[in-house]
């Protein structure tokens, strides 16, 4: 009876997984028909509800539970079209939902390819900040719940080595350029050749912020049969060249004229204010007393900044909770702040444009812009952070009175904000506040006068010098609004290319500096050490002064008319020396000389030291290394061509090894995924045997269960001890050969204790 019974669950557990599985492969079926059948012109309008798509019931399910109901139009518009397997590039405004557009045709794709989560990487999401990359994972895990594969989150901050070892069972990759691109160069179970879909999410920001390099790098190790769709909320001439190296005959949908208004959302209410530059602190703490019940967003152009204000507002105590958010934050910070930014009510947060693009923060009052944006891309991004969704915002652009220019570049895309004029009276100053802080907090004083270099830094890099203009700033108003007693000195370095250097590998750029500073250099004729380099700064002046009266020849000669002169100061005088009297004494100058000296085979070379010969058919011997002669050299053509030739025949050489290199890796990472792929089904069929055959032998005998049938001795508690014991009848247990007694806790309970065990 008992075999019956096992063989009969048995047989109803197999029966339900085809019958299972037959349902899913019909509801597949069903969609592909209803997929492949989809016409825009004529379903579009019919399509208002998830439940109105072609998906499978376990993501709509996930949707539901996680309340999206209703579509938008860019939803509308992309995700049958993403279904159908064409290349997209979808353009939206801020706020209308471009998340869930690429997330849902992810996750049907997979489900329609019959990914499994044992089929590796099958789907790459690209986003340019860690933030947005935890908010598109976020999403990606409440809709995709009730699926059966495997997601994974890679982002700059986190232990590299950790990601290494788990990103080769990961289906769908959500995480930034940088990151990405480092897995594909050194993760070995980083494989690509089963993608089926990228997606670029922000395109133009990933671009903006100096990812071309990496971008281009995630795009060449992808096959070029997958799909890919590209989002941006503007469509500038960098996109477009992205769109045409990385998307096959795309569809373009919602993609606007660069004249449309529908970028900003309809329920944004615009204002504009004209102020100086040293009245823009003083106006921000009026606006920020005069709105403690709000959610505030403000930005700044620089991280200095940023740190400036929030200190120095958080000393003052504004009556409202102040946080900061700046891309230098580690990674834990940033998500806490992240965190606590969405759950509070009213708050005020001072941001770079690290949170300008695809961050939904719920419920923002106010967006300011302390200092004008670059573009009008960077505007539209910025107040899209407020009426997301329908929702009331409000947002306000405080302009130099040489930056009014930026308002004739709104008005070409149609963006016209009004005039706000501030009341005197509800102005109050902070400088005295200020000029006192920066005179008893030195840490304060020197986040002031990096927030003032890093201001003007950031108006001398701008390309539109029509709006930016560093000439017309007022230098030492402004630094007397931030409470410094003078203006710091500004040297500025780098440039346009400022942004393209702050991404860049910094091991990578440690091992370059390295290189620069441990090799020895020839310039001109000399050879130049790090030493040399050394004392030929500028900065000299750090020297003692009895120094300088030693090496200075000039001021010795002038030291001996003078009076009152050191008694330390040296009197140099010409003396006749005879060169070949003297031994040569001098220390090698450059580590190649050094090398030379030290080294007994080098010191030999130029005393006939032996060289290698070999010898020919007739047992003529030549040197290893023979030169032509001239007259056949020139006889084979000119030496550029000669050379150019010989580039020519060794650049192939070096393709057709490449490509030899690069298929033996590929063999290996193919065996590897092979073997491991091997031992997991090994041991997913051994544990489904041992679940449903466990209890039975070859001939049907049952077979005694250990486990079961074993008596399991009770593991004793926290606070007890098990002794072996020859204690009374009465305290043994019924069941085995130890007491139990509690654990003794204080010194009379141990005496207590050894007391009765000595008597026993």
């Amino acid at each position: 009876m008992v075999k019956k019974q096992k063989s009969g669950k048995k047989g109803q557990k197999i029966e339900g997984r085809k019958e299972k599985r037959l349902n899913e492969e019909e509801e597949l079926k069903h969609l592909r028909a209803r997929i492949e059948a989809y016409d825009p012109k004529v379903d579009e309008a019919n399509l208002q509800q998830f439940s109105d798509l072609p998906i499978t019931k376990n993501t709509l399910r996930g949707l539901k539970d996680s309340a999206f109901v209703s579509l938008t139009d860019i939803q509308r518009k992309t995700i049958p079209i993403a279904l159908q397997g064409y290349d997209l590039m979808g353009t939206a405004r801020t706020g209308s939902g471009k998340t869930l557009a690429f997330l849902i045709p992810v996750v049907e794709t997979l489900l329609k390819n019959d990914i499994t989560e044992f089929d590796g990487l099958a789907a790459l999401i690209v986003s340019p900040t860690r933030e947005l990359a935890v908010q598109i994972f976020e999403v990606l895990t409440k809709i995709g719940k009730y699926n059966s594969f495997s997601a994974g989150l890679v982002t700059g901050g986190k232990d590299v080595q950790y990601e290494k070892e788990r990103i080769s069972r990961m289906n769908i990759l959500v995480g930034t350029p940088g990151r990405i691109s480092q897995h594909l160069n050194e993760s070995v179970g980083m494989e690509t050749s089963n993608l089926q879909i990228l997606v670029l999410d922000e395109a133009d920001r990933c671009l903006d912020m100096g990812f071309r390099k990496q971008i281009d790098n995630i795009v060449k190790h992808l096959p070029p049969t997958r799909q890919t769709l590209l989002f941006s909320a503007t469509t500038t001439d960098s996109v477009q060249d992205l769109a045409r190296l990385s998307l096959t005959n795309p569809k373009r949908i919602g993609t606007s004229s660069d004249n449309d208004v529908s970028a900003i959302p309809e329920s944004l209410d615009q204002y504009y204010v004209k102020i100086p530059l040293n009245e823009k602190l003083d106006v921000l703490w009026s606006f920020i007393k005069s709105h403690l019940k709000s959610k505030i967003l403000v930005f700044f152009s620089s991280s200095k900044q940023v740190q400036y204000a929030y200190e120095t507002f958080r000393t003052l105590q504004p009556g409202i909770s102040l946080l900061k958010l700046y891309g230098r934050h580690k990674q834990t910070s940033r998500l806490e702040t992240t965190m606590k930014f969405s759950q509070a009510q009213h708050v005020c947060l001072f941001a770079t444009d690290i949170v300008a693009r695809g961050l939904d923060f719920p419920a923002i009052d106010w967006v300011i812009q302390m200092d004008c944006p670059e573009d009008v891309a960077t505007y539209v991004h910025r107040v899209g952070r407020s009426a997301r969704f329908g929702r009331q915002g409000k947002s306000l652009l405080m302009l130099l009175p040489s930056e009014v220019e930026f308002l004739k570049r709104l008005e070409q895309y149609k963006i016209a904000p009004k005039l706000m004029n501030i009341k005197e009276k509800s102005k109050k100053s902070i400088r005295p506040q200020l000029q006192s802080l920066c005179f008893k907090d030195p840490i304060i004083k020197n986040l002031g006068q990096r927030a003032f270099i890093a201001y003007f830094k950031s108006i001398y890099i701008q390309k539109d010098k029509d709006v930016f203009k560093v000439d017309e700033l007022p230098v030492e108003a402004y630094a007397a609004s931030l409470g410094l007693p003078g203006a710091p000195k500004i040297k500025i370095k780098g440039g346009e290319s400022s942004k393209e250097k702050k991404n860049e590998s910094r091991k990578l750029r440690e091992l370059t500096k390295a290189d620069i500073d441990g090799e020895v250099k020839e310039e001109k004729g000399k050879v130049r050490t790090k030493y040399d380099r050394m004392f030929d700064r500028k900065n000299q002046t750090i020297l003692s002064d009895h120094y300088l009266n030693m090496t200075n020849s000039k001021a010795n000669n002038k030291g001996d008319d003078d009076e009152e002169e050191d008694f330390m100061s040296i009197k140099r005088q010409d003396h006749d020396l005879r060169d070949d009297n003297l031994p040569d004494l001098s220390l090698p100058v450059s580590k190649r000389q050094a090398k030379k000296a030290l080294s007994k085979k080098a010191t030999l070379t130029s005393k006939g030291n032996p060289t290698k010969l070999k010898f020919d058919d007739d047992g003529v011997a030549h040197p290893l290394y023979e030169l032509e002669d001239e007259e056949d050299f020139n006889k084979a053509g000119d030496a550029k061509a000669q050379q150019q030739q010989f580039v020519e025949k060794e650049r192939e050489l070096m393709k057709v090894t490449d490509l030899a290199d690069k298929e033996v890796e590929r063999q290996k990472r193919q065996e590897k995924k092979r073997k491991r792929k091997e031992v997991e089904k090994r041991i997913r069929e051994e544990d489904e045997r041992g679940d449903e055959e466990g209890y039975y032998d070859d001939d049907d005998n049952e077979v005694p269960d250990l486990e079961r049938d074993m008596e399991v001795i009770p593991k004793a508690s926290n606070k007890s001890t098990w002794f072996k014991d020859d204690e009374p009848d009465h305290k043994k247990p019924k069941t085995n050969n130890y007491v139990e007694i509690e654990e003794p806790e204080t010194l009379e309970d141990l005496e207590s204790l050894a007391a009765k065990l000595i008597g026993s």
